[in-house]
């Protein structure tokens, strides 16, 4: 049996204006597969790396994307964990192509949603989520008075990971572009933040510890940015590398290291640890028991239709996008 969907792809590399809303015809469900009927997808700025060439994703045409929610439509031959009519979410997938109305998924990289935890939420928060569960439990686990740096505090995965680190007890800097993000990365728990483009962000964050620095560092911009960040590291402290949107990664000397800081630097990807996670339900239990809880609030930033994706990756690219965005199919 074959199915509809509406994608939105790319025929070249570029700029949005590549992106195209297309009708295209899906094959059959294989076995060990599962057909979703998508309603809410996550933008993310990864998808526009993919769609300016940066990561490759394979021959063109083909459509955007890495995470969605929706519900079981059918199922393939073997498949167990998911039945038709379930809610469930990706955070990753193996090729791009969650910018559509449907699509084909491993039942593997699927996560059950809990009553309570809607299409849009997950849609917002299950890339973003797994990565903070990531950081949090995989790269370095927080102990109760720490101190981090999180740069674009007020961005999607800047808030969840300024409320799950808050929740363990460690103190919180944020840098920010502006007032308004500032205050809305106070509001779910920053206890400090510092407007970057105002002041220099090392200076301020040697300030704020008294120049004693951070426990870690988590930043996705890349270029100088992570370079400068190691100078507000405490030794045997950590910076997390999680992003080029400033500039492709900065070569370290090993010396800028040690012995005398005796810092590391991390690279981590979402895929290789989903990858070695037993049971990605476990995980995503763990991540929506948080939202359900109340220790992590969603925040959605703005809403876009399938067809205006392009629209939506002109705001991230922007920077004054603020938490997450999502499409509405």
């Amino acid at each position: 049996m074959s199915w509809e969907a509406d994608e939105v792809r790319i025929h070249e590399f570029g700029g949005p204006e590549q992106m195209r809303l297309e009708k295209v015809t899906l094959r059959d469900v294989g076995p060990g597969e599962v057909l979703l009927r998508q309603d809410a997808v996550g933008i993310n700025f990864v998808d526009t790396y993919h769609r300016r060439g940066l990561f490759p994703i394979g021959e063109l045409p083909r459509a955007l994307g890495v995470e969605a929610a929706g519900i079981v439509e059918a199922v393939g031959e073997g498949v167990t964990r998911v039945r038709v009519g379930d809610h469930v979410s990706y955070p990753r997938s193996v090729t791009t192509g969650s910018y559509a109305s449907r699509r084909i998924m491993p039942e593997r990289m699927l996560m059950r949603l809990p009553e309570g935890i809607s299409n849009e939420v997950a849609a917002a928060i299950s890339l973003q989520g797994m990565t903070v569960h990531m950081l949090l439990k995989g790269v370095r686990e927080l102990k109760p008075g720490n101190t981090i740096l999180v740069h674009s505090a007020a961005g999607g995965l800047g808030l969840l990971l300024v409320q799950w680190a808050k929740s363990i007890g460690v103190r919180v800097i944020g840098t920010v572009g502006s007032p308004e993000k500032a205050e809305l990365a106070k509001s779910v728990g920053a206890d400090e933040t510092i407007l970057y483009k105002e002041v220099d962000f090392a200076e301020a964050t040697k300030e704020l510890t008294k120049g004693e620095g951070v426990d870690v560092v988590y930043e996705g911009v890349g270029g100088d940015t992570l370079k400068r960040s190691l100078a507000v590291i405490k030794p045997f402290g950590l910076a997390v590398n999680l992003g080029q949107v400033g500039g492709p990664l900065p070569t370290l000397d090993l010396a800028d290291l040690g012995p005398y800081q005796s810092l590391s630097v991390c690279v981590p990807g979402l895929s290789p640890y989903l990858k070695t996670l037993q049971d990605i339900q476990v995980a995503a239990d763990e991540l929506f028991g948080h939202i359900l809880s109340g220790a992590l609030k969603v925040h959605i930033g703005a809403r876009f239709p399938l067809a205006a994706a392009a629209d939506a990756h002109r705001l991230i690219e922007s920077g004054k996008s603020m938490g997450s965005v999502i499409l509405e199919v």
